[in-house]
């Protein structure tokens, strides 16, 4: 029994000093490290600005002073092409506009006339279908000869051209209607657009 605790005791003893001899030699090869100091280079980022866009201002010309004298009333209307935005090509597309219209009576001061029809821009859907159609529309000419409360009373085919004719429509200049030496709204004005396409 005293054999087995000296053998025991002695074989732990020698463990204990190999685990402190394994742990100094740890010890030991970590600081020879430490010494060494870091090997490589270090790399400096240095970050650039990018380029700026130079932005450039366009002046608007100044508009042209006043006429000292107003035009002659002219007997026709004057029209004026729309500005096509959607890349429509509007050599392809031969828009005919047929401006009727209807109601009020003729006063002695002087009637409504219409001055300025824009063409509609033709609808690409429309366009590129070969759809062609008509729509009538039926508003207020105001006081200051400006279009308002477009209505579409009929359209060919519907909700095809509803939305160019009433675009188109709130363009139009008018010179308005006079009664009595003073400018009126004149309601019930009928207007048909019609839509087609060139030939070829």
């Amino acid at each position: 029994m005293v054999a087995r605790y000296a053998i025991g005791v002695g074989l732990g003893a020698l463990v204990t000093f190999l685990l402190f001899f394994l742990m100094q030699a740890i010890i030991a090869t970590n600081e020879a490290n430490l010494d060494e100091g870091v090997k490589g280079k270090l790399l400096d980022f240095v970050r650039l600005q990018d380029d700026q866009d130079i932005e450039t201002k366009q002046r608007k010309p100044k508009p042209p002073p006043p006429p000292d004298e107003p035009p002659p009333d002219m007997p026709k209307p004057e029209f004026e092409a729309s500005d096509v935005s959607n890349g429509v090509d509007v050599g392809a597309v031969d828009v005919n506009v047929d401006l009727s219209i209807e109601g009020g009576g003729f006063s002695s001061d002087g009637e409504y006339l219409p001055i300025v029809k824009v063409a509609p821009q033709y609808p690409r859907r429309a366009q590129t279908r070969g759809i062609q159609g008509y729509v009538i529309l039926e508003y207020i000419v105001t006081k200051t000869g400006a279009v308002r409360d477009p209505v579409v009373v009929e359209a060919k085919p519907p909700g095809i051209f509803n939305r160019a004719a009433i675009n188109a429509a709130m363009k139009y200049k008018y010179k308005p209607k006079v009664v009595n030496g003073e400018a009126i709204d004149v309601a019930g004005v009928k207007t048909r657009i019609t839509f087609e396409l060139a030939e070829g």
